[in-house]
């Protein structure tokens, strides 16, 4: 018997949250909301909101990404901070909110994050919830690249089949710096799919291994993924592959690694492929090779040509960090999503619209 996870409590919440009302981009005479969208403040420094908010509506800044946790601080304006109506935001004198100033990487250049134990920066992230005016539009998410190209999958969706999905990948994938599992990002999605498609079984299984490029990915196919008998695959490597001083991969490599991963599930397994592409590391990093667009471009293009569905993280990604610090989308501080940024992952997996 298929024993399908339950859609309730927590679950639920997310998925209301996240595709159901603001958070889902969805308008009211002209007006949107940004939910949980995080950033990090030092000193009295301002720092940006992605768009400017409606101070007539109400605003609310607080400590934990999930709203009404035992631990969670509800920061006042006023006394916490101040933001006015360009989409500032900074700390006052005697704020609660903890000054992202006492990082340990805070103002390091060219850094090597081996150097410094303790590193993160999940105790410092705020989340804001607030209304703007400004359209965000998802990246140009082309039919051929959508759920066209995934008909099996969303025959059994629709059939209220079982259907099963591994995620494959690095670090991010495997949910880094997600503050729960059910925000890691295609937990979520499937939790979405749950609710959508309440007649199927969605089984997950996390796949990914911490640290692995393309090649190592490759090497693992057979024990992390070929057994499992999926029937969809999502497949997100990039991050590690794109790093320099011998510890990524070439371009040329990753984009054969990506097909011959497609080649091998194929014919093991007949499933469905999801590609995803990566978002930019901090740019103070020393090990990144800060190209990510080409791993992307790469990930895109075999995704074209192997008959894939692509999952535009990159772009997505760069359309909501135009106005902010690559600090404040970031858990470990490196190259890890806080829960906001396992929610662009979402968006980008959504935009499929299976």
């Amino acid at each position: 018997m298929c024993q399908c996870k339950s859609f309730t409590g927590l679950a639920v919440l997310a998925a209301a949250a996240l595709l159901n009302g603001c958070a889902s981009l969805r308008s009211d005479a002209a007006r949107y909301c940004q939910n949980g969208e995080s950033v990090v403040l030092a000193g009295e420094v301002p720092a940006n909101l992605a768009f400017a908010p409606s101070l007539s509506k109400p605003v609310v800044v607080r400590s934990t990404y999930r709203v009404a946790l035992p631990q969670t601080i509800q920061y006042e304006a006023g006394r916490d901070y101040l933001l006015d109506a360009s989409g500032q935001i900074k700390r006052t004198p005697g704020s609660r909110i903890p000054d992202f100033g006492t990082n340990i990487l805070y103002g390091k250049e060219d850094f090597r994050h081996d150097q410094f134990p303790g590193y993160g920066n999940g105790r410092f992230i705020v989340y804001v919830d607030y209304a703007h005016r400004e359209r965000w539009d998802l990246p140009p998410a082309t039919a051929e690249l959508g759920a066209v190209r995934l008909p099996h999958t969303r025959k059994k969706l629709r059939a209220g089949e079982k259907v099963r999905i591994v995620a494959y990948g690095d670090s991010i994938t495997a949910g880094g710096e997600a503050t729960e599992p059910g925000l890691i990002f295609w937990e979520r999605w499937a939790n979405a799919l749950r609710e959508k498609y309440p007649r199927a079984c969605i089984e997950t299984t996390n796949g990914a291994t911490g640290g692995d490029t393309s090649a190592q990915g490759l090497q693992r196919l057979q024990e992390k993924v070929l057994p499992q008998n999926p029937d969809l695959v999502l497949i997100g490597f990039g991050m590690n592959d794109h790093n320099r001083e011998g510890f990524g991969v070439p371009l040329d490599a990753f984009t054969g690694d990506l097909r011959t991963m497609i080649a091998r599930i194929r014919a093991s397994t007949g499933a469905e492929i999801i590609l995803f592409s990566a978002f930019p590391p901090n740019p103070n990093w020393h090990y990144g090779s800060h190209n990510m667009e080409a791993y992307a471009d790469a990930t895109e293009r075999v995704a074209r040509e192997e008959h894939c569905a692509f999952a535009d993280v990159y772009h997505l990604w760069m359309s909501v960090a135009g106005r902010k610090k690559p600090e404040d989308l970031l858990g470990n501080n490196i190259n890890h999503p806080n829960d906001f940024g396992h929610w662009i992952y979402f968006q980008a997996l959504a935009a499929i619209r299976l």
